[in-house]
């Protein structure tokens, strides 16, 4: 096995933790975090599974682009196409955030 085909079964393995995340999210009652720390925000208590579906589906929907992003890494070492990767990752992060706090974080969540 190639040092790219290793990389990126490690790189589906990581991503697949975010999936898990977005299932326990999309089944859970309680109100979910996003940031580390534990704190959780604000959420009507009718709007609770709303919430949590639209964060889950995030995790989800950010795992499934990130396992694209990892495709570049079949082509091996010294590949160009890494920079896809490494660029798309970070771009990949910063949506993720700019969709929870944009998007969901107003919608659901008191102020």
């Amino acid at each position: 096995m190639t040092e790219g085909v290793f990389a990126f079964i490690l790189w589906v393995a990581v991503s697949s933790i975010f999936i898990i995340i977005g299932i326990y999210d999309l089944r859970t009652d309680k109100v979910v975090g996003f940031w580390s720390g534990g704190k959780r925000p604000e959420v009507a208590k009718e709007n609770i599974k709303a919430y949590n579906r639209a964060v889950g589906i995030l995790w989800i929907a950010f795992a499934i682009a990130y396992i694209l992003l990892g495709i570049p890494l079949l082509a091996g070492d010294n590949s160009p196409y890494i920079v896809i990767t490494l660029l798309g990752s970070v771009a990949c992060v910063i949506a993720l955030m700019a969709v929870y706090v944009l998007v969901i974080e107003r919608k659901y969540c008191r102020k």
